[in-house]
């Protein structure tokens, strides 16, 4: 038998009085925090539906294959019934019989057979990460069509307003496009309350500071900052798309080399972001010692960069994952039940994807929204169980928007909770027992504590070791780890503005790749004006040009 929490427990009998004995609409709303236990809660009032002779099939609809797994395998503990994973291709959901879950994305392509099921049958629809269903989009659409004759919708949420300002099907929304559902019909957590009830962990925010100097023309130099906006004078001034390049953001995914070379820069800025994040994991991990840790980055190139920059830093090389990678999904099970610390993601792990022991969060990711940045913190606040005691912590650029979302969160958190205290022991993996900082071996069951080893960085002055993550040199004085140069190619390349043009790393490779061949055959043509175009234009937009002239034949 389930033991529900407390809140599942209200918020499963508030939905079957809702749905059964009000019923003054069929959709009742969970909008709870993410981590806070959804997927749970949602079975139970399925299990209790099915009970009651309410209903005759299930459909789950979720964000992502990973969440669409996870939903079959909680379905099935709770219920006891098997759900079929769908995907687009299949058609024969009606004869099978059973109860289905599938993406949101796969639902376009079944509309005709879900609402054959919903006409057939009584159905519970339940819309996990309800804002992907937008209703002007092709998934609200598709949902709208698919599912008019189900018999109950429970809708999941936990980021309740699109970062687009557009509403989602099935439910109403006030002048302000926050949802308006009957309070009665609506069930709410919000992140604080979890935390205080112990369902999520509380988290801090690093803002991490950085000045950069981009070298410029003819020895002219810019320095920008997330409180310095690039000052440009000169020639270069009337290039709008140098302007947009030289933001702290878009400086801050650059990545940095050793000269000469492309093994990444130990004393660049995301170094420095990493070293912070790699020392609280390794504090978080004398509490609970397999906590792992997150990167999520704005491209691959990124991601691969800092695969390379964390093998380089901790002698241990992280999982990667991303949607060019066949097999992710399977990669993310294998982190979940692994020893190691890092995995970087592009777009992979997001709304849904549970990794309990997931604790730290470096964030630099492509999205600049307040739903991505939620969803993300999502990762790492999930509890452990009644024993975990630990913090989550996002280190992230010091850049005005992130900080304004941070500081929401922050907001809903309790004095207590945003109280950030030590560390004062570190628990045995083997017998759970504290024992003291410096412990080397548990005093209960003489397991052997790892030893945590500390990295150092030489001052730029003195040349005197300082703790890696130092704000200031212990022996004079110098001011460590704020400031970074760049080359104005380097700060062009990333968010590849080229000459006004934005064109994403993908694209800027393939450009690359063909410019030898493009090259030559523009010099053999003779045509002068073709090599005239060619030598405005960078290799890096080729591919971009070839696809317009494409368009336009």
């Amino acid at each position: 038998m389930l033991k529900l929490r407390p809140w599942q427990r209200e918020a499963h009998d508030q939905a079957i009085t809702w749905l059964t004995e009000t019923r003054a609409d069929r959709h009742f709303l969970i909008n709870a925090a993410p981590g806070a236990g959804k997927t749970l809660a949602t079975c139970a009032i399925a299990a209790t539906l099915f009970e009651r002779d309410e209903i005759d099939r299930v459909v789950v609809i979720a964000p992502r294959t990973e969440v669409v797994s996870q939903w079959a395998a909680d379905f099935a503990r709770v219920t006891g019934r098997h759900m079929n994973k769908a995907t687009g291709a299949d058609r024969e959901l009606h004869a099978l019989g059973l109860d289905v879950c599938a993406t949101w994305s796969a639902v376009a392509g079944l509309q005709d057979a879900f609402q054959a099921i919903c006409r057939d049958k009584r159905v519970l629809v339940v819309c996990d990460e309800h804002h992907h269903a937008a209703v002007r989009a092709a998934w609200g659409d598709g949902a709208d069509n698919a599912f008019t004759d189900a018999r109950y919708v429970i809708v999941l949420t936990g980021t309740p307003i699109r970062s687009d300002g557009a509403q989602s099907v099935w439910l109403a929304y006030d002048d302000c496009g926050a949802i308006d559902h009957p309070a009665e019909g609506t069930y709410t957590l919000t992140y604080g309350e979890a935390v205080d009830l112990g369902y999520c962990r509380p988290v801090t925010f690093h803002r991490h500071e950085g000045r950069f100097t981009v070298d410029l023309e003819d020895g002219e130099a810019v320095r920008v900052s997330s409180r310095e906006k690039a000052a440009i004078t000169g020639k270069l001034a009337r290039i709008p798309a140098l302007q947009r390049a030289l933001n702290f953001y878009r400086l801050a995914c650059v990545p940095q080399y050793e000269p000469g070379g492309r093994v990444p820069l130990a004393t660049g800025y995301q170094a420095s972001m990493v070293e912070w994040a790699s020392a609280k994991l390794s504090d978080l991990r004398q509490r609970m010692p397999l906590a792992g840790g997150l990167v999520i980055a704005p491209s691959i190139e990124m991601a691969e960069y800092f695969v390379e920059l964390i093998e380089g830093l901790e002698g241990e090389r992280p999982m990667i994952v991303h949607s060019q990678m066949p097999g992710a999904e399977n990669r993310i099970a294998a982190f979940r039940n692994t020893e190691r610390r890092w995995i970087v993601s592009v777009a992979m792990i997001s709304e849904g994807v549970d990794i309990r022991r997931l604790r730290v969060l470096v964030y630099l990711p492509h999205a600049l929204t307040e739903l991505a940045f939620r969803q993300a913190i999502g990762r790492v606040v999930r509890t452990d169980g009644p024993s975990d005691d630990t913090r989550a912590y996002v280190v992230m650029p010091s850049f005005e928007r992130l900080e304004a979302y941070a500081r929401r969160v922050e907001e809903e958190m309790s004095a207590d909770a945003r109280r950030d205290t030590p560390v004062r022991t570190k628990r045995c993996i083997v017998c759970s027992e504290e024992n003291s900082l410096g412990a080397s071996e548990c005093s209960a069951c003489g397991h052997e504590f790892p030893p945590r080893v500390g990295r150092f960085n030489a001052c730029p002055d003195c040349g005197a070791l300082n703790l890696a993550g130092a704000q200031v040199c212990q022996h004079c004085g110098t001011g460590l780890g704020h400031a970074f140069t760049l080359t104005l190619d380097e700060a062009l390349r990333t968010g590849a503005i080229v000459r006004g043009m934005e064109i994403d790393e993908d694209a800027v490779r393939a450009g690359e790749r063909i410019a030898p061949r493009v090259r030559e055959m523009v010099l053999n043509s003779g045509d002068t004006a073709l090599v005239r175009v060619t030598q405005l234009l960078p290799e890096e937009s080729w591919h971009r040009l070839r696809a317009i002239f494409e368009d336009t034949a």
